[in-house]
């Protein structure tokens, strides 16, 4: 009677619980796309808008005497030769020109201006940040095209505790935040190339740490 209770018992469990465990387990781990999915988006990275800290080169063709070399102050102004306290951040380069165009016009006939930026700082919005278990977590400049390697390589890869394909990335797309699971192990550790992603302006990564 002993043996017809457990081989019944073996029969219902491999047959009927075991299958119903092993939906549930997948179930759970596709709750959020892999990389893959990130990396058949079209999202296409936007104008490199300046920030404080950027550090400019402004151009007035024919005027070398007002052409300068300036920063961008906290506050998101500049001061350059005849113009004070113009508001740069949150402007393209090619946005901040015309308007120093405007405010020179009063000085210089028809002025010609570029700005270029030679110094990349760009404001909190765009910067990617890395949070938990890399060697050192911080907050990056986007840079156009980088990608998750590229990032992983500017903080000094995973420490020993980190969970790196329970990694999530955290993308805002039309306003709305979405969460993405990315293979950090996979990329770091084992070099596989598809568990690599585009960045884009303002990516969250956080690397959890492993439970054991």
């Amino acid at each position: 009677m002993l043996k017809i209770f457990f081989k019944s018992h073996k029969f219902w469990f491999l047959y009927f619980v075991q299958p119903m465990i092993i939906s549930i387990f997948l179930f759970g781990c596709a709750s959020k796309p892999l990389a893959p999915a990130i990396a058949t988006q079209t999202e296409k990275a936007p104008y490199y808008i300046i920030g404080p800290g950027d550090q400019l080169e402004i151009f007035v063709w024919g005027n070398e005497d007002i052409s300068s070399s300036i920063a961008v102050r906290p506050d998101g102004r500049i001061n350059s030769p005849l113009i004070e306290d113009l508001q740069a951040s949150g402007k393209t380069p090619a946005e901040l020109a015309h308007d120093i165009e405007n405010r020179l016009s009063t000085f210089v006939k028809t002025p010609i201006v570029t700005v270029m930026v030679s110094g990349f700082v760009g404001r909190f919005s765009e910067q990617i940040r890395v949070a938990g278990e890399a060697a050192e977590p911080q907050a990056l400049s986007y840079i156009e095209n980088m990608s998750l390697l590229d990032v992983m390589i500017q903080v000094g890869g995973l420490t020993e505790f980190a969970a790196g394909n329970r990694s999530t990335l955290i993308r805002t797309v039309n306003g709305v935040a979405k969460e993405y699971r990315v293979r950090l192990d996979d990329l770091v550790k084992s070099g596989d190339i598809t568990a690599n992603i585009q960045m884009l302006p303002g990516d969250i990564l956080i690397i959890p740490e492993s439970f054991f």
